[in-house]
C-alpha cells in the first residue's frame, strides 16, 4: 500500500524520532510509506481560538499535498481528528464545494497510526521488543473523538517483553488542551500534576500516548519532580526491535 506520512508540525519540529519510527514500522510490514514535503499545518491551533478563516487554506493545502495516497497516516490523534470531523466543517462554512469533495475523499483515508495498524491492516503484533515496564495515556482526542478504543493497548500487549501497568484514572485529561495550557496555565498545571501522580503509582519506566503534545506537557512535569520515568510515543516502541535498541 502507497501510505503518506503526515507528520504534523509538533513532531516534525520537536520529536523527528517519532516520524521516523512511523516509517520504520509501516516499512517493517512492507508498505511504501512517502513524505509530500508540500505538507504543512492541519490548521487545528487556529481553528481551535476562533480563527477559521485563517485555517482554511491549511486544509486545502494539506489535501492537495495528499492526493492519490491510497492512506495517510500519522502519529497523532488530535490533528487526525482536525482533518476526519473538523475540515468538511471548515469546507461547508467556507461554501466551498471543491474543497468539500477533495474532504469528503480525503478525511476518511486519514488515520491514527494505531487505528491503522490494529484496525485498518489487522495487524497488532508487528514485531517489536521493549522490555520495560509501561503505562498507557489515552489523550483526549484519541479518546472522546477518534475513539480508537483498546487499539494502543492491543500493540503494546502484542510486543515481547512489554509489561503492560494499568493507569489509574486513566480517562482524565492531563490538561494540556494546546492553548488551554497558555491562557489556564494553574488549571492545566493542576490537571498535569494528577495525571503524574496517578502515572508514578504505576511505577512505570515508560508513559506512552498516540500524541506527543500529552507526552510533552507530561514530561515536563515528570521531569521537574525527577521521576526517573520517560515519555515515548506509542510509534517508538512500535519501533523498538531486539536488533536496534
Amino acid at each position: 500500500m502507497r501510505i503518506g506520512l503526515f507528520v504534523t508540525c509538533l513532531t516534525d519540529t520537536l520529536f523527528p524520532d517519532t516520524g521516523r519510527a512511523v516509517v520504520a514500522v509501516l516499512e517493517r510490514l512492507g508498505h511504501q510509506v512517502e513524505f509530500p514535503a508540500a505538507q504543512a499545518c492541519c490548521g487545528q491551533m487556529h481553528f481551535n481560538t476562533g480563527y477559521r478563516r485563517e485555517a482554511l487554506p491549511m486544509a486545502r493545502g494539506l489535501v492537495a499535498a495528499f492526493a492519490g495516497f491510497q492512506a495517510v497516516v500519522t502519529p497523532s490523534a488530535s490533528c487526525a481528528s482536525m482533518i476526519r470531523e473538523y475540515f468538511p466543517v471548515l469546507a461547508a462554512e467556507a461554501g466551498d464545494e471543491p474543497l468539500a469533495r477533495a474532504v469528503a475523499g480525503f478525511a476518511p483515508r486519514t488515520w491514527e497510526l494505531s487505528v491503522f495498524l490494529a484496525d485498518v491492516l489487522g495487524v497488532t503484533d508487528v514485531g517489536a521488543y521493549f522490555p520495560h515496564r509501561v503505562t498507557y495515556h489515552p489523550s483526549c482526542h484519541s479518546l472522546r473523538m477518534l475513539r480508537v478504543g483498546d487499539a494502543p493497548l492491543r500493540l503494546l500487549r502484542a510486543v515481547r517483553g512489554l509489561d503492560l501497568a494499568d493507569l489509574p484514572d486513566a480517562e482524565s485529561c492531563c490538561g494540556f488542551g494546546g492553548t488551554f495550557a497558555v491562557k489556564n496555565p494553574d488549571v492545566s498545571a493542576a490537571i498535569c500534576a494528577d495525571k503524574v501522580t496517578a502515572i508514578r503509582q504505576t511505577g512505570a519506566e515508560v508513559v506512552c500516548a498516540a500524541d506527543n503534545s500529552c507526552l510533552m506537557h507530561i514530561g515536563g512535569a515528570l521531569s521537574r519532580q525527577r521521576s526517573g520515568v520517560a515519555t515515548m510515543h506509542l510509534a517508538e516502541i512500535l519501533a523498538r526491535t531486539e536488533d536496534a535498541p
